[in-house]
């Protein structure tokens, strides 16, 4: 193809101020400009376009081709302003009511979009093309129909489901983009929330809901002050922007909220703490990542105060609103260790140690299943009514106490069935001070070993345990019902 000196200065000896000039030169640039399309080359194609709408501003063909080519370079609202100055000059020109539709369509403007097909096929009613996009368009408006109750309804999920068949033909549409990436971020969806109001952000950094956007899933992950700029820099785009101005109010009251109970722990003032902390849970149900965390300090605070129970369903409610909360694993299984619940605690420990495998977890671990094995013997200390703590004097006391209160021949009169559960207690009593009263057996116990394991002698008598701690002649037989020994004690 020839080249064209656009630049050069004009032959003066030709009077280039003519109409049929103008148009004849704004024509070389039109086909210039066709060649570059054909090419795929949509940036020069659009500057040859230019130079042939600057030589003839009324020429409907070259709008609608810079169209066209805008269209082709993602540019819509630039086309769609073109096709609308198209069909300004030519109510008729098809093609330009075509272009305008279908760019309020990408735009997600489907009423406009539909108009302009509608206009269309009154132009030409068999317009298969045209008789598609408004179906599209009309499918576009039952999306944002069902979008808006979905939203109402705090139903997230349908909100996303929407907007992404939405944006199927509705592809440069911010606002569809901004919506979906609001409910994902109100559904935890954090990246993916974060990736679409970047991409808006790329395309137009003065976008106040997509600033919105950011600073909201800052704030859900607990980044409260990088959310806090944010918001900030949404209201300065957008002044009257509420759902910003919203935020940024909840954002600042939490943390101020959270930093107070926060001191009052550290100052050891635990009731203040705990009220801190539940105050700041009634600010914002949203947040998510922060309201476990203020769960677990309640936790903390609730353990400090010993309201064990509370302080577990505390733990628990951060565990289902953070699943991966290794910290309220770790405080309610010690919730669970402190209330003897050593079942609990194992699993809790078990989640701990599988997500990270320290050494500290480990043994935390190891403990837990000691503690729980330990649980499930008889409870020597239980028996004899004694503290873990007690000391020989203590163990001996209460021998005596419950050896006299379970002895055989004390419940001679009762019925057969007392008579046989006396004598099990009796019993149980008397191997409880054999194991209690030999500090080697006593240590073996204390640890969790099982003493018949060990291969420690752990035959006895309780009758002779009894007669060896009261003397005294005789024994008593546990063979059916009655005693050989003397009369009632």
């Amino acid at each position: 193809m020839a080249t064209v000196d656009f630049d050069s200065p004009a032959d003066p000896e030709m009077d280039l101020t003519s109409d049929e000039e103008l148009e004849r030169e704004a024509e070389v640039f039109k086909e210039q400009g066709n060649a570059y399309y054909v090419k795929k080359d949509y940036a020069e194609a659009f500057n040859f376009y230019t130079k042939a709408i600057d030589l003839c501003p009324k020429n409907v063909s070259y709008y609608g081709n810079r169209a066209a080519t805008l269209m082709m370079l993602s540019r819509y609202r630039e086309a769609l302003e073109d096709s609308q100055q198209a069909v300004r000059l030519d109510d008729t020109f098809m093609k330009g009511h075509m272009r305008e539709g279908k760019c309020h369509l990408l735009l997600g403007n489907a009423m406009a979009a539909s108009r302009c097909f509608q206009k269309v096929l009154e132009l030409e009613p068999d317009n298969s093309q045209a008789q598609q996009e408004l179906k599209n368009a009309e499918s576009i408006l039952e999306f944002e129909r069902l979008a808006e109750i979905s939203f109402e309804k705090r139903d997230f999920r349908m909100v996303v489901f929407c907007m992404d068949r939405a944006l199927e033909p509705a592809s440069a549409c911010h606002r569809f983009k901004v919506l979906k990436a609001e409910c994902l971020a109100l559904l935890g969806r954090y990246p993916e929330a974060q990736s679409v109001a970047s991409d808006i952000l790329r395309m137009d950094s003065t976008n106040g809901d997509a600033l919105y956007v950011r600073g909201l899933c800052l704030y859900y992950e607990d980044c409260i002050d990088k959310a806090v700029q944010f918001f900030v820099q949404a209201l300065r785009m957008a002044p009257d922007h509420e759902k910003a101005r919203l935020a940024c109010r909840n954002a600042k009251s939490l943390k101020a909220k959270k930093e107070d109970g926060n001191k009052a722990f550290k100052d050891g003032s635990f009731e203040q703490a705990y009220e801190l902390y539940s105050e700041a849970l009634t600010i914002d149900p949203n947040n998510i990542k922060t309201n476990a965390k203020l769960y677990c300090n309640r936790a903390t605070v609730g353990s400090k105060l010993n309201k064990l129970e509370q302080a577990i369903e505390d733990c628990t409610k951060a565990i289902k609103l953070d699943e991966t909360y290794i910290k309220a694993y770790l405080r309610r299984a010690q919730c669970y260790m402190d209330t003897e619940q050593y079942e609990e605690a194992v699993r809790d420990y078990e989640k701990v140690y599988q997500t990270e495998k320290t050494k500290e977890h480990k043994n935390l671990l190891k403990n837990a299943q000691l503690e729980l094995k330990k649980s499930k013997r008889k409870d020597y200390y239980k028996v004899l009514g004694v503290d873990k703590n007690a000391t020989e004097d203590e163990i001996k006391k209460a021998y005596r106490k419950r050896a006299l209160m379970h002895h055989p021949d004390r419940h001679s009169g009762a019925s057969a069935e007392v008579q046989k559960e006396e004598e099990k207690k009796f019993k149980e009593v008397g191997e409880a001070f054999t194991v209690l009263s030999d500090p080697k057996k006593k240590s073996r116990y204390d640890s969790g070993h099982d003493l018949e394991d060990d291969d420690m002698n752990m035959d006895f008598d309780a009758n002779n345990i009894f007669k060896a701690f009261f003397g005294g002649p005789g024994g008593f037989s546990f063979e059916g019902n009655s005693s050989s020994g003397p009369g009632s004690l």
